[in-house]
């Protein structure tokens, strides 16, 4: 997709999301979005695109690093829960307590026993959400393989990409098709009537997030909220002084540009 109508298209969506939101602030309304999928799946853009032009008090990101040591003694959702939604609250989940399906399983980091009581656990745990009154709308974006080792292999030699290459990343690859079957796994015992998993191709980078955001609004039967027109009051010059004069001998950055 040309990036000219593709700006253009992801524009119309996120002054949708603006109103959306503005639906959501004023039912309080709770909602969760989960975004998972295998490495490179786009999901950093995915989220950035959803959230880089709505207000970070509605739309909070929970990316929550490895647990700690305290972490680790927990009944495994509590941190997740933590981060869960007041009214009024959007949270979107860059990975979640979808971990244990995935990477903790393949990885080792996980007993087998533990993550078999996962996948017969969670069912009943989201659906003591969702009877909670929160929204949760879970999301998989899925990549090829051919694509994945191109982003992979971009991300070594590019300077503004390198960071998003971690150790643990180099460790999976080998391991595409145990991701695959963990996947499948995930998908046939927590793909629920109450809470169902969407899957989204993102070897198109562009349209993947055009695609996701539009389904997302779908899923929110949000109505716009009106709002009085602001009017600015006139300014006081009360008190007036030149405020600029004020700010002689202060240390300012310098204009390189």
């Amino acid at each position: 997709m040309k990036r000219k109508a593709y700006e253009k298209a992801l524009r119309k969506l996120q002054a949708k999301l603006c109103l959306m939101q503005e639906w959501v602030k004023h039912k309080g309304h709770r909602v969760i979005i989960v975004f998972e999928g295998r490495d490179t799946a786009g999901k950093g853009g995915t989220i950035r695109a959803l959230t880089e032009r709505v207000s970070p008090r509605v739309f909070r990101i929970a990316a929550l690093p490895a647990p700690s040591d305290r972490e680790k003694t927990e009944m495994y959702m509590q941190r997740y829960i933590r981060r869960f939604p007041a009214a009024g609250e959007i949270v979107v989940f860059d990975r979640s307590w979808y971990n244990r399906a995935g990477i903790e399983h393949v990885m080792g980091f996980c007993s087998t026993e533990q993550y078999e009581g996962f996948l017969k656990l969670c069912p009943d745990v989201e659906k003591m959400i969702v009877g909670n009154g929160i929204q949760l709308i879970k999301l998989w974006l899925e990549v090829g393989q051919a694509e994945q080792e191109r982003r992979m292999t971009a991300r070594i030699d590019d300077p503004l990409r390198q960071w998003k290459l971690s150790p643990m990343d180099v460790e999976s690859w080998p391991r595409w098709y145990d991701y695959s079957r963990a996947r499948d796994r995930m998908l046939e015992a927590t793909d629920t009537k109450h809470a169902p998993w969407y899957i989204l191709r993102s070897d198109d980078k562009r349209t993947a997030r055009l695609n996701c955001l539009t389904h997302i609004l779908k899923q929110i039967p949000y109505k716009e909220v009106r709002r009085d027109k602001v009017k600015l009051p006139k300014r006081s010059t009360k008190h007036r002084y030149d405020d600029q004069a004020s700010l002689k001998g202060r240390r300012f950055i310098a204009e390189k540009y």
